[in-house]
């Protein structure tokens, strides 16, 4: 029981309401109800049959012992320690020996029918039940732990958290007991937060059906099109996605578009863009520098002592082959060369007249082939092919005369014959250490990589150190030993370790190819890229004078050329053909293409927005590349129409359009849930509400949730959410009163931002004291409509003597969107701050579609359209919640409350 109150998801519920304490469940869960609620769950079957079995051992145990008027434990206890006895002292012989004689006498007994042999079996019979008590005893153990683990994990870890959620009370799930630190609320970009939605699957399938075009993203803010593009772009084999701020112009967003374009592909060819403003060209030369001494210095540190080491050990071993063969070498060689020059010279004096004619033919056919590729790819594979044959017999053959050379076999038929023993114990050492020194270069480069508290541990950290030592272990143990000495110490060894390192190199030499050209399209952007962001300028200069060096006459003419930045259709134009030529490889290569420009909903109105897509119009249409625009609702509605009178700019410049939707709820819960684990359904509901389902303000109310219940401390739903209902609305009054305040200032107006001040100061931070009064005061201000009633409450609660007949229409119609708003909290707080949510939520849903909690969203984004289409739908909302639809007819504010910690007031 205690384990399952420790359990994180009970315990971090004790102690959050009333009554519902450690002390209190623990309490509850000794009383026999609970007991019995639990043990139910877990029958012990196997554990009773264990203990009936332990008892009829129990008691066939008493009854031999009952047969006997001896002490069965010291019988059996003498014959045991006498049997050892026997054993240890006199061995197994002697054991043998005193069975017989036992047995001899015990047959005696039996056939005499003496009172010994009857006391006697019975105690030999008593004690073999003992064992099988103790055998019994032993099961009967591991029964009760077994029933003890399945009671643990089906009875109290099932029942004990039931038991919490019921002392808990109504709407436990209301609870809000946020985690320290929360990553999937407070990194709204984290990728391992993203869900899979229909319009991602639905731009995928549109990308998927058509071979290019352009696809509009269209959406409310926030609604999540920048995070689509980006999953987007990141899966495609080739993407590039571009911001289009309100201050780019269409020649900038270009010269900015073409710019990433060239980088993006230069970086996915493996090659680096050139910095072309980030240092002088000094600093660059000396940074250069700085590198290349560093890396020669490096690389200095370890070729020297290397080759220092290789030559001496194997200078002795090429002197004596240069020695031996240099003669014969040099003969050879003179004899080909004198030969190659009389053949050259008979062809120069024409008595080779065939020879002249065939090394004619085979210049031009030389210089016919410097526009193939067969030709270097032919040398180049004879080149590997023969440097690694060479490369390969070379070591083979070096290798193989050990096995040839008399006398290393005759050493070794020595040795065996004279240290027969300790030449195999060498071996097998030999062995061993090879064999622990690879098994340790295995786990170096395993690359396993695991945690161990707060430690992260690398293997290849720890065993590259021991892979070393037992390497270095191994050499020094086989030059030390004096069987292995003898060996090592044959005069043809350098020689043979000279063939192995040449034909190690012959290999590695054979492999090596010079640096690969670059392609002529990296070579286009980098050219391009200069092209865009550098002036390049080329100056000429010529001065004559004459030969007298006092009157001298001198001229001086400097040419300077600059290259002038593309115009706009010229910079079109080669982005086209850039992106064209990219396009092509990138498919040739199975991969897609594309374009992905975010943010054009900011330029402003939709007339800028459909400007800007009039004016990039000319690079869109690029075949095999696929272009996505994201773009605000009134943009994508344009679209809708087309084929209407009414035409625009997007019938000719896009080919489909995906609408991101707002979120359902049961999306939210997805998103939220994966997000954190710690928001239930009562808080998403809350959230999603407040949102309407917007992507961006779900995530921002759930960590708004986090902040409220640290400032609150209260994790009951029902505070929460009227401190974040109620702040919200304080900002949202503090923003219609910036925009009443630069309205034509009146004496109405006046009052208007009176109310709406002492309204936002009083929701903002709320007292107990006026807490009645202010809702009392929101709620005139809520239920006003049209007609001949006041426009808002005054501070004191009274009507103001201003109508809507005397204030403008741009004022009136900040007033109704102030009073919807107004309207649309006071019914969240009505729905999210009284208790049995739960309750009254399926009574809602029981009242038809206005009842459902999606229809709150639904509101709030009606709000976004028109607060006087939003209004009717709140008010069937309120129907299906049963909540009226008009103020209190009094003020039910009463009294002020007699706590008050602000005015310091207690009871």
């Amino acid at each position: 029981m205690q384990a399952a109150l420790l359990e994180p998801e009970t315990e971090r519920l004790l102690g959050k309401r009333d009554g519902v304490s450690w002390d209190t469940v623990f309490e509850r869960m000794r009383t026999e109800t609970y007991h019995r609620y639990a043990t139910i769950r877990c029958p012990s079957t196997a554990l009773d049959e264990a203990e009936e079995k332990l008892d009829e051992i129990h008691d066939r145990l008493e009854r031999a012992a009952d047969a006997t008027s001896w002490d069965w434990r010291a019988a059996c206890s003498l014959i045991a320690l006498g049997t050892l006895a026997v054993l240890v002292f006199g061995g197994p012989l002697a054991l043998l020996v005193m069975l017989l004689v036992a047995a001899a006498v015990l047959f005696t007994l039996f056939r005499r029918g003496a009172a010994a042999w009857t006391h006697l079996t019975a105690c030999l019979a008593a004690g073999a039940l003992g064992i099988a008590w103790l055998v019994q005893r032993f099961e009967v153990g591991v029964c009760a732990v077994r029933w003890g683990e399945d009671l643990e994990a089906e009875g109290t870890g099932r029942v004990v958290p039931e038991l919490v959620q019921h002392m808990l009370g109504d709407d436990p799930d209301s609870l809000f007991i946020p985690d320290d630190y929360d990553w999937g609320l407070r990194a709204p970009r984290a990728p391992g937060f993203v869900v899979e939605n229909g319009a991602r699957r639905q731009l995928e399938r549109k990308l998927s059906h058509i071979e290019d075009g352009t696809i509009a993203v269209c959406g409310p803010r926030g609604a999540g099109k920048t995070t689509l593009l980006e999953q987007v772009v990141k899966k495609a084999g080739f993407g590039v996605i571009v911001q289009a701020p309100a201050t780019y112009t269409p020649h900038d967003f270009l010269l900015s578009l073409s710019v990433r374009l060239c980088e993006k592909y230069m970086r996915d060819a493996g090659y680096e863009p050139p910095e072309l403003t980030r240092l002088s060209p000094a600093r660059k030369l000396l940074r250069r520098v700085k590198f290349q001494a560093k890396r020669l210095g490096r690389w200095s540190s370890f070729a020297v002592p290397a080759a220092a080491l290789l030559v001496l050990g194997l200078s002795a071993s090429a002197r004596s082959l240069y020695a031996q063969y240099a003669a014969s070498v040099a003969d050879f060689v003179g004899t080909r060369v004198a030969s190659i020059r009389g053949d050259v010279t008979d062809i120069w004096q024409g008595h080779a007249v065939v020879a002249s004619i065939t090394v004619a033919v085979i210049g031009i056919a030389w210089w016919k082939a410097r526009h193939e590729d067969w030709l270097p790819r032919l040398l180049g594979r004879l080149l590997v092919r023969g440097s690694d044959f060479l490369g390969v017999l070379l070591c083979v053959v070096s290798v193989a005369t050990v096995f040839l050379d008399g006398q290393i076999r005759g050493q070794i038929l020595h040795l065996y014959r004279t240290q027969q023993e300790a030449l195999i114990q060498t071996a097998a050492y030999a062995v061993g250490l090879a064999l622990v020194w690879w098994l340790l270069r295995l786990t170096r480069d395993a690359g396993i990589k695991f945690s161990l508290g707060r430690w992260r541990i690398s293997l290849e950290v720890w065993f590259r150190p021991l892979a070393a030592a037992a390497g270095m272990y191994l050499l020094v143990y086989l030059v030390d030993n004096p069987q292995t000495h003898v060996l090592l110490s044959d005069p043809e060894n350098p020689l043979r370790l000279a063939g192995i390192v040449t034909g190690v190199l012959l290999s590695k030499a054979g492999g090596w190819s010079p640096r690969q050209e670059e392609p002529e399209l990296v070579g286009q952007c980098r050219s391009h890229l200069y092209r865009l962001q550098t002036i390049q300028q080329s100056t000429h200069g010529l001065t004559t004078g004459g030969a007298a060096q006092v009157l001298s006459l001198g001229t001086n003419h400097t040419t300077s050329v600059s290259t002038i930045p593309p115009n706009y259709p010229e910079l079109v134009e080669e982005f086209r053909d850039l992106l064209g030529r990219i396009a092509a490889e990138k498919v040739g290569q199975g991969k897609t293409v594309v374009i992905a420009i975010d943010e054009v909903d900011r330029l402003g109105t939709d007339s800028q927005a459909l400007a800007f897509l009039r004016e990039i119009k000319a690079i869109l249409g690029v075949p095999l590349v696929h272009y996505l625009i994201s773009v605000a609702d009134d943009v994508g509605a344009a679209f809708v129409r087309r084929g209407l009178p009414h035409r625009d700019v997007t019938d000719s410049s896009l080919d489909d359009i995906i609408h991101v939707q707002p979120s359902t709820l049961k999306e939210s819960r997805t998103i939220l849930a994966k997000r954190s684990q710690r928001l239930k359904d009562p808080h998403i509901m809350l959230a999603h509400a407040l949102s309407g389902g917007i992507l961006r303000d779900l995530l921002r109310y759930g960590l708004q949730m986090r902040e409220i219940q640290d400032k609150a401390q209260s994790f009951e739903l029902t505070h929460i959410s009227r401190h974040l209902v109620l702040e919200e609305l304080a900002e949202t009054f503090a923003g219609f009163r910036t925009l009443l305040s630069k309205q034509q200032g009146t004496r109405e107006i006046s009052d208007v931002l009176a109310t709406f001040r002492i309204l936002s100061d009083y929701l903002r931070d709320p007292c107990p004291c006026t807490q009645a009064e202010v809702v009392h005061t929101l709620e005139q201000f809520a239920f006003y409509s049209h007609g001949t009633r006041p426009v808002t409450p005054t501070a004191d609660g009274e009507p103001s003597t201003a109508t809507s007949q005397e204030l403008t229409s741009d004022v009136r119609e900040l007033i109704d969107e102030a009073s919807t708003y107004a309207y649309f909290s006071l019914t969240l707080l009505d729905v999210f701050s009284t208790d049995r949510l739960e309750h009254r939520t399926q009574l809602a849903a029981g009242q038809g579609p206005d009842g459902d909690p999606e229809r709150l969203a639904d509101a709030r984004r009606e709000l976004g359209i028109s607060p006087y289409s939003a209004r009717p739908m709140i008010d069937t909302i309120r129907k299906a919640w049963s909540l009226p639809l008009g103020p209190a007819t009094n003020n039910p504010a009463g009294p002020s409350p007699a706590n008050c910690p602000r005015h310091n007031r207690t009871e």
